[in-house]
């Protein structure tokens, strides 16, 4: 993967984590940690979804929306574990 494809990732992973952070309510992690999540997602929903039958192609908003995903099952199971 080329440097601009792991920077657009991060940046897609940023992204990704400021929304989940908003969509998944409670006390959470902050800013910086929601978004770190976030990325983690991004890579979580880029390595799995397409193994799924999601596509990896659809441009930026589908990027978004799967990385929204993957970071948000990552919050849920990182309070799990935090409530735990």
């Amino acid at each position: 993967m080329m440097g601009g494809g792991i920077l657009a990732m991060a940046l897609v992973g940023v992204l990704a984590g400021w929304l989940a952070g908003r969509l998944v309510k409670g006390r959470g992690f902050g800013l910086l940690g929601n978004m770190v999540l976030g990325v983690l997602g991004a890579v979580v929903a880029g390595l799995l979804l397409p193994r799924l039958g999601f596509g990896a192609g659809g441009g930026l908003v589908i990027s978004v929306l799967h990385a929204t995903l993957g970071a948000v099952v990552l919050l849920v199971l990182a309070r799990l574990v935090k409530q735990a």
